[in-house]
């Protein structure tokens, strides 16, 4: 598997991961009111490097498709 492979592999997963804890961020920051405002932003920031990821994906030619036996 080349670079290209891997990374159409990898980067779904990490798009996944970084909105799971984008959500946390923003589950814990409204029910923290001295650091809400540093969570919130965590979130944000989450979610501009995920647009950024997708944005390589598609460049990549999207995640490969899954063959189901």
């Amino acid at each position: 598997m080349d670079e290209t492979e891997k990374l159409r592999v990898l980067l779904p997963h990490w798009i996944e991961h970084n909105s799971e804890h984008a959500q946390e961020f923003r589950d814990y920051g409204e029910r923290s009111g001295k650091v809400k405002d540093q969570l919130l932003a965590a979130a944000r920031l989450l979610e501009e490097a995920n647009a950024r990821l997708k944005e390589a994906l598609v460049e990549l030619g999207g995640p490969p498709e899954r063959h189901h036996p």
